[in-house]
């Protein structure tokens, strides 16, 4: 490799010509290193500075340490093998270890006006601190509304819902701090970055499995769930893949091949999972409108339904569309996109699910009082019943005891009487 770079890489005897691309090391310890040759362009309390010069358009770049040297009499590259000689003309096979800590920024430490929220991101990692904000914003206004929602009607849909939103705040809120540390010295939290992203997994697939219990009809329109097995081992085989994906993602992924986490094998089967998922999510949705017949259920479903729908679909589009985006947006591209759809789904099903709205069709636990009215209420909804104002009844026996027709009369609505 490196001697492919003979012919563009600058080196006083070899190419007086060359581009700025090396720095060997080891340094001496308390001095600059060996190719800096302006001491006033060093960054204080530094052995050597990189300058890009390229700064118009934004690229990667990437810091190689191989051990090899050069033979400045034949300008050729060799391996190095290990500690050079008491005498400093062979070298030993003892190996050395090499201690460093290299500080990568965007902008020169020099000036005074560079931007602190961009300074310690890599670009394509940029504006992700504002967009953690922004969204940090949204879920500190919903959070206590939907706590005062779920003490107001403690309901286990809302329980699930809370539980849900509660895990995606906790892991914005760490997601946050990591950012503001990161942007303050350019190492943030790292374990703290890393429990954000699990709860955040957590988080979104709790809310998945609210949606396929409330398509399955739970505690709307039965209150027993059929196939507990395969919804919660359904929803267990999506998450642990989930998991195992951003687990793959950040050992095994070589951040060279500018790759995204939908791009790997494990994040095309998490798709086609999440694909499977919807389609069974719908075919259960529709099995549950066919058998329902109260409006304002089949207004629930039917709003529940749509927007559940966008939140399960988007995922799988935008991963198809960030294949012909550049890995310089492609995160904040995904980045955005996953965030909006997330917190739009958490406040459109804070709404259905507001009390004075889901007392409606949400089954609730009946008091002994009125247990027997709901279900006459219940009853009277179904389409089987035929409604009228007047219900006669001529039987024979009556036609022959009196010649009358015998009219039966019930009270309207509004208490009057027709006959």
């Amino acid at each position: 490799m490196f001697q492919q770079l003979n012919g563009s890489a600058f080196h006083p005897k070899c190419n007086a010509n060359g581009q700025d691309l090396f720095r060997r090391i080891p340094c001496e310890q308390g001095k600059l290193c060996i190719d800096e040759d302006y001491p006033w362009n060093v960054i204080k309390n530094n052995q050597f500075t990189y300058v890009i010069q390229n700064s118009g358009q934004p690229r990667f770049w990437y810091i190689s340490i191989v051990s090899c040297y050069l033979d400045e009499d034949s300008c050729t590259w060799h391996h190095y093998t290990g500690a050079p000689s008491l005498d400093n003309k062979t070298l030993t096979s003892v190996s050395q270890t090499i201690q460093y800590d290299l500080w990568l920024v965007n902008g020169s430490p020099n000036m005074s006006f560079y931007n602190s929220m961009l300074y310690q991101f890599s670009f394509d990692r940029q504006n992700t601190l504002e967009l953690y904000l922004m969204f940090w914003l949204c879920y500190i206004i919903l959070l206590p509304v939907q706590i005062y929602a779920v003490r107001t009607q403690r309901h286990p849909v809302t329980k699930l819902f809370t539980s849900s939103l509660v895990l995606e705040f906790i892991a914005l809120c760490f997601n946050v701090v990591h950012a503001v540390k990161y942007a303050a010295d350019g190492v943030g939290f790292a374990g703290l970055a890393v429990a954000g992203d699990i709860l955040d997994i957590m988080s979104r697939t709790l809310f998945m499995l609210l949606l396929l219990l409330l398509a399955k009809g739970w505690a709307v329109t039965r209150l027993e769930l059929t196939y507990k097995p395969l919804v919660f081992g359904v929803w267990m085989v999506y998450g642990i893949v989930h998991i195992l994906l951003y687990v793959w993602n950040t050992t095994e992924v070589d951040i060279i091949e500018e790759i995204d986490e939908y791009q790997t094998w494990p994040g095309w089967l998490m798709l086609s999972l999440r694909v499977a998922i919807m389609t069974w999510f719908v075919l259960e949705l529709r099995n549950t409108m066919m058998y329902e017949h109260n409006m304002p259920k089949l207004n629930f479903l039917l709003h529940f339904g749509a927007s559940s729908l966008v939140w399960f679909v988007y995922l799988p589009i935008i991963a198809l569309i960030a294949l012909q985006i550049s890995p310089l947006w492609r995160f904040k591209f995904i980045l955005g996109i996953t965030y909006s759809a997330d917190c739009m789904a958490f406040f459109v099903m804070a709404h259905l699910l507001w009390p004075t709205r889901s007392e409606q069709y949400l089954l609730l636990t009946p008091s002994d009082d009125t247990a027997g009215i709901e279900e006459l209420d219940e009853f009277n909804e179904s389409p089987h019943v035929v409604h009228s104002d007047t219900v006669a009844l001529t039987t024979a026996e009556s036609i022959n005891a009196d010649d009358e027709e015998v009219i039966f009369t019930r009270p309207h609505k509004n208490g009057t009487v027709f006959s």
